[in-house]
């Protein structure tokens, strides 16, 4: 392959990310990858349509394009196509796998697609466009989202899938065995409390978020670990914050600006009980900022609703230190990283 045919074929995978991420929300939504599951082998295109309800020809065109997709394999017997799901299809894609991502492209599939269509203008104005994407005077994402019961939900949902898929990871980045009492700050769902204790069953955690969107997650708490994970309400940069060993924001600091970061990170330091920490979890930006991809694609979508950015780690030591807190220690992910920062014991 010559260097211009390179060229072009990266191109058309560029250009064609929205209907690709289209393509797998559609097969999600229908079932075909919980049916090849279930089915535990490999089906016609005429018997997957027939027991999902759907056209022939529409179905048969799905299934070719996620095999190209490399989502789904398939198989070919006198001229017909039986079709059966990758080991990707059966991890992230099965509405039934406890590491199913069907919601978080759902979430990709509708919301991120809205606020895309803002781009330009966010980039001429060098400002966030959430009045825009949804519709109302409110500047505030979170409160958009929350101000929606079925918005809420998909986003929440979304939230649960990625923390299944990274969740363990970046908790076991470091040794928090000797933190008991947890305060996961604007944790949204019990998602990410419940890959915590997971891993530390002798720990509490506490999800410190605003109201509804706490009233929506206690109703959908169901966990035999309830005992362990509490909530309470609250707004994080103007209430009083739960006292805690250990405190957690995940996904939490590229959404607010360096002021609001810092003052933020000054009340924890505050609140939080000496030989405590901080953990916080994000995708951080290379120092010469040439990557990750992921971090510069979370930097579009945060350009579009929020007010915050992404950050190297240099750029997260110096909030961490100048809030108070010492002996910065970072973790490379895979997807997510984690950065740690301790508040010294008083010594006399």
């Amino acid at each position: 392959m010559d260097c211009t045919e390179e060229m072009v074929k990266i191109l058309f995978q560029h250009q064609h990310g929205l209907i690709i991420t289209r393509i797998m929300s559609t097969a999600c939504e229908l079932g075909v990858f919980d049916l090849l599951l279930e089915s535990g082998g490999f089906l016609s295109s005429a018997e997957i349509a027939e027991r999902l309800g759907t056209s022939h020809m529409g179905m048969e065109k799905l299934l070719e394009a996620c095999v190209s997709l490399k989502l789904l394999r398939m198989e070919k017997k006198d001229n017909e196509g039986f079709y059966g799901n990758t080991d990707l299809a059966n991890l992230c894609l099965a509405k039934s796998s406890p590491k199913s991502q069907c919601q978080y492209i759902q979430f990709y599939s509708e919301f991120v697609y809205t606020c895309s269509q803002y781009l330009t203008k966010a980039v001429r104005e060098g400002k966030h466009q959430a009045p825009l994407v949804f519709g109302t005077s409110e500047k505030n994402m979170y409160i958009n989202i929350s101000s929606s019961e079925e918005r809420l939900e998909v986003f929440q949902n979304a939230m649960g899938d990625a923390w299944s898929l990274y969740g363990q990871e970046v908790i076991s980045a470091f040794d928090l065995s000797c933190f008991h009492v947890v305060c996961d700050v604007g944790g949204g769902s019990d998602a990410f409390a419940k890959q915590y204790i997971s891993l530390y069953p002798n720990s509490t955690v506490t999800i410190f978020d605003l109201p509804e969107v706490v009233e929506r997650a206690k109703k959908h708490s169901v966990s035999s670990e309830e005992h362990r994970i509490n909530f309470q309400s609250g707004d994080f940069l103007n209430d009083a914050i739960p006292e805690a060993d250990l405190y957690i924001l995940a996904r939490v600091l590229h959404c607010l600006n360096d002021e609001t970061c810092l003052a933020l990170l000054t009340k924890l330091y505050n609140a939080c009980k000496p030989g405590g920490g901080v953990l916080l979890v994000e995708t951080v930006l290379n120092e010469d900022r040439s990557g990750p991809l992921a971090a510069h694609i979370y930097s579009i979508l945060v350009m579009l609703v929020l007010e915050g950015k992404e950050r190297t780690l240099s750029e997260y030591s110096t909030l961490l230190g100048a809030a108070g807190f010492k002996d910065v220690q970072f973790k490379k992910g895979r997807h997510l990283d984690a950065v740690y920062g301790r508040k010294e014991n008083i010594s006399f």
